[in-house]
């Protein structure tokens, strides 16, 4: 044979065999692209909950009798001391020795309940200034650069809840007293047997009404609530989360609350874990022992006009953050032995490229190693997918 024929030949069979190998090639793989960014980071508990009014007060009927119709309705502004409902007693039938023993001890109940007020009243408030003299060390330490912003954030925490302390004791104090004269009055209206006369029933505190309990004219016993009162627009809200979640939440954690569509959410901060757990069955049947955190609203609520009292609330804890952090989605990540590993694409292949992830929410995980700002991964790699192989995006 000759050698140009040899030559031909061999061209042929080399042709050939190219044409054989591309055929028999594997297809691209089509996968979805996601980029690696840096960022903020957050690791967070998220859970739905409930706001709240901080106190509460319920006005109950100082004596047993008939009350008028009450006009009052839910959301009417009240003043401390304004009447809120009319009581006419009904007459005693035997001012008998018992009765009468009843009715001093309850006088002496509250009038200890007064004394403990007042003592409470001292207590917070000598707490509140040791608060304030914190934060005045802490200030000037931080200003000389000795502590940092956290610590000094913590002490000007720890005093606006003791001023808000102060405020809630001073409240309790002021309805003391008010269920103090209520129960002399009471005392020496039925020692003087008058039932004819209109007993006026006040508000211990300003507020706004939340719930008119008795709002129609009839008979109520000694004690019966007839109206709860407290301050509308002073809230928290109470998310309850999974007990194995709460070990991750401390006070003075930030929050978010969201009130609902088109209403930006608010700035919270945790204020208290419950040291107690409690049963509450899921929506799939499955018992769960869940924990209540109670979140300050440090935001004014002036932008949120329609928020009161048990609204349901959508409220995210943040346990964690992380600043320029360079993140990934968790769909990207896989297992390999014993860390995590990625497809990262390089002219038009996968490449198989094993990573440290420290931290990861539901939706991004922190790359401590192993990944660069901007490249491309491959997200929710199929079992096609192998180091070195083709893709497609659609």
């Amino acid at each position: 044979m000759k050698t140009r024929n040899k030559i031909a030949l061999g061209l042929g069979l080399a042709v050939l065999a190219v044409l054989v190998a591309w055929a028999l090639r594997a297809p691209p793989v089509t996968v979805e692209l996601a980029a690696v960014t840096r960022g903020r980071f957050e690791q967070a508990v998220s859970d739905d909950g409930k706001t709240r009014v901080r106190e509460r007060y319920t006005v109950f009927a100082p004596l047993a009798g008939r009350v008028e119709r009450i006009r009052l309705k839910a959301g009417d502004p009240v003043e401390r001391g304004e009447i809120v409902a009319l009581l006419t007693p009904v007459a005693p039938a035997l001012l008998d020795a018992r009765t009468v023993r009843e009715l001093q001890a309850r006088v002496g109940a509250a009038d200890a309940q007064h004394l403990r007020a007042k003592a409470e009243v001292a207590r917070v408030l000598a707490q509140r200034d040791q608060a304030r003299a914190d934060v005045e060390r802490q200030v000037k330490l931080f200003n000389e650069g000795f502590i940092s912003a956290t610590a000094r954030e913590q002490a000007e925490l720890a005093l606006r809840t003791a001023e808000r302390t102060v405020e809630a004791a001073r409240f309790a104090e002021d309805a003391a007293g008010h269920e103090l004269n209520q129960a002399r009055a009471a005392l020496a209206r039925f020692r003087s047997g008058e039932a004819d006369t209109e007993w006026e029933v006040t508000s211990p505190v300003t507020g706004s009404v939340l719930k008119v309990i008795q709002e129609s004219e009839g008979a109520v016993a000694l004690g019966a609530p007839l109206i709860d009162v407290a301050d509308a627009r002073s809230l928290e809200a109470v998310v309850d989360v999974l007990s194995q979640e709460s070990v991750a939440i401390r006070p003075g954690m930030d929050a978010r609350v969201e009130l609902g569509r088109g209403v930006p959410p608010l700035a919270a901060r945790v204020r208290l874990i419950e040291p107690a757990a409690f049963t509450k069955i899921s929506a799939l049947g499955v018992e769960e022992q869940r924990v209540n955190v109670v979140l300050d609203l440090i935001e004014p609520l002036d932008k949120v006009r329609t928020i009161g009292d048990g609204f349901r609330v959508d409220a995210t804890i943040v346990t964690q953050r992380v600043e320029d952090a360079v993140k990934v989605p968790v769909g990207a990540l896989f297992r390999e032995g014993e860390g995590w590993a990625v497809f990262v694409v390089e002219d038009g292949r996968a490449i198989k490229r094993a990573v440290k992830a420290t931290l990861r929410n539901s939706a991004e995980a922190v790359v401590e190693d192993g990944l660069q700002p901007g490249e491309r991964v491959v997200v929710y790699p199929s079992d096609a997918l192998r180091d070195g192989s083709r893709i497609a995006i659609p």
